[in-house]
This record gives C-alpha cells, sequence and structure tokens, in this order.
C-alpha cells in the first residue's frame, strides 16, 4: 500500500474517532504517523497536534449546530490545558524518543 493510501487511511480513522467519540485522535493518529509513515516521536506528535486540533474544530462545528456544545465549560478546560501544553511541548523535544514513545505507550494504555 503506498504511503499516501495509508496516511488517508489513518487520517480517516482518526476523523472518525474525533467525530464519533469526541477524543481519541492522539491515541490512533501517533502510532500510525510514527509506524505507518515513519515519522520521529517529536515529529509525530507535533503533527497529531494540528491533525487533532483541525480535525477536532471541523466535529466541533457539526456538534455545535445540534446544540451539543457546552461552550464556556470546554473553554475553561482548555485554558487549564495551556499551560501544561507548553510546558510539555518544551520537554518533548528534551526526552530521547524512545522515552518519549514509552511515555505515550503507559498514557494511552491507562
Amino acid at each position: 500500500m503506498s504511503l499516501l493510501l495509508l496516511a488517508l487511511a489513518a487520517g480517516a480513522l482518526t476523523g472518525l474517532a474525533l467525530g464519533a467519540l469526541g477524543g481519541g485522535g492522539s491515541i490512533l493518529a501517533v502510532p500510525a504517523l510514527i509506524y505507518l509513515l515513519g515519522l520521529s516521536p517529536v515529529a509525530a506528535t507535533t503533527a497529531s497536534l494540528l491533525i487533532v486540533a483541525v480535525t477536532s474544530f471541523s466535529a466541533l462545528l457539526a456538534h455545535s449546530r445540534d446544540g451539543h456544545v457546552r461552550l464556556r465549560t470546554g473553554l475553561l478546560f482548555a485554558a487549564a490545558g495551556i499551560g501544561p501544553a507548553m510546558l510539555g511541548a518544551g520537554l518533548s523535544g528534551h526526552l530521547p524518543a524512545a522515552a518519549l514513545t514509552a511515555g505515550f505507550a503507559v498514557v494511552a494504555a491507562v
């Protein structure tokens, strides 16, 4: 299977999980980016942030039209995560790839 087809299939599965479940995108995207598309763990986690943000936003629009979005709660939750996300992003660039992958696996398993 070509790299393009693998990328499209993995992207479709990630988008389906995000749209239907509201989460789980990184759990699917990071391993696909590392093991199917050959990205490094740092590059895969970074790409996953963009992938999940864009696909989540598109799902947000659909759920918002249906009246299923609590914007204030979501913004409060997001605001609480901005600092820790920036800290994690800064730290991830200094971790060995094996440690980053193992840490991701632990979080995914939990």
